[in-house]
């Protein structure tokens, strides 16, 4: 089922092209990056942080649609949180 994001989403791949909104991703990620830097310095800015999440979130999404892994992502998550819970949440 389509929702209405994911219409955005692929709206905006097709405006600005997959290799744009790769590099979009890639930038909103150092954004996000820089921020939570930015936070352990100060403990200041979780508004940045907040805005920051939101923008890498909504540029992953877009990445799914690119790369057409929406199953595969999340399948890996699945795995890797069970795998974690295992190592080191399971008494």
């Amino acid at each position: 089922m389509k929702t209405v994001n994911e219409a955005y989403y692929k709206k905006l791949i097709e405006k600005f092209g997959a290799k744009n909104q790769i590099i979009v991703a890639i930038e909103e990620l150092s954004e996000l990056q820089k921020e939570l830097c930015k936070y352990l310095r100060d403990k200041t800015n979780i508004r940045n942080i907040s805005e920051e999440m939101a923008d890498v979130e909504i540029m992953l999404e877009q990445l799914k649609l690119i790369f057409e892994n929406e199953t595969p992502v999340s399948i890996e998550k699945n795995y890797k949180l069970a795998r974690t819970y295992e190592r080191y949440l399971k008494d």
